[in-house]
């Protein structure tokens, strides 16, 4: 195996499992220690791809999250349709598949936001980022609606987007603290309800 591929599968080794470690145990509990033996490499290893668990974060935000994000939540909002029905299907359909341990442990985003977002400036901006991007494709969604004429033009789709986002993120970490899916029933049964209110 050629140095350069070697070095890449490290890498993502090191990505993959301080990403586990850090949805199952939180980012700050985990170590550069936890995450060596998880890995089975040694510290050089680490050094040698990340100056600091700082930086890690970043990357981990910036890639795994990133991307957890753009594929359950952002690229179903660019698909043809009727932009009602594709608003609550992207959230509700979301909702319905998360794995039991997804459910016990929350939105890694959101976990990340609520534990370090407000300590360093570099993870308020990779968090921030992917917000914007989410924010942006509802914008966008919903305009399409107005134009439409499915999508209430009285409505302010930053507004509704933001709200969306919230109620969404808010649920993840509310349905932690439960041992079923009432409180997420619920949720999908309100996003219905709310959804129907932005009918032109």
């Amino acid at each position: 195996m050629e140095q350069k591929q070697k070095s890449e599968l490290t890498k993502e080794l090191i990505l993959n499992e301080s990403f586990k470690l850090f949805y199952k145990n939180g980012f700050k509990t985990t170590s550069v220690d936890k995450i060596m033996k998880a890995t089975n490499l040694t510290k050089g290893a680490f050094y040698h791809h990340y100056k600091s668990k700082q930086e890690l974060g970043v990357e981990i935000i910036s890639t795994k999250i990133k991307q957890r994000v753009y594929e359950g939540m952002i690229a179903p909002l660019y698909q043809e349709g009727n932009v009602l029905k594709l608003l609550e299907t992207t959230f509700s359909d979301r909702v319905k598949s998360f794995s039991h341990y997804e459910k016990q442990h929350g939105c890694p985003m959101n976990n990340f936001i609520n534990e370090i977002a407000d300590e360093e400036k570099a993870y308020q901006m990779a968090l921030k980022c992917i917000i914007e991007e989410w924010k942006s494709a509802l914008i966008n969604l919903l305009e399409r609606g107005k134009s439409e004429n499915s999508i209430n033009n009285e409505i302010s789709s930053k507004a509704v987007a933001i709200y969306l986002i919230s109620a969404f993120e808010g649920v993840r970490g509310i349905r932690k603290l439960y041992n079923d899916d009432l409180v997420l029933n619920d949720y999908i049964s309100g996003l219905s309800l709310y959804i129907k209110q932005l009918k032109a």
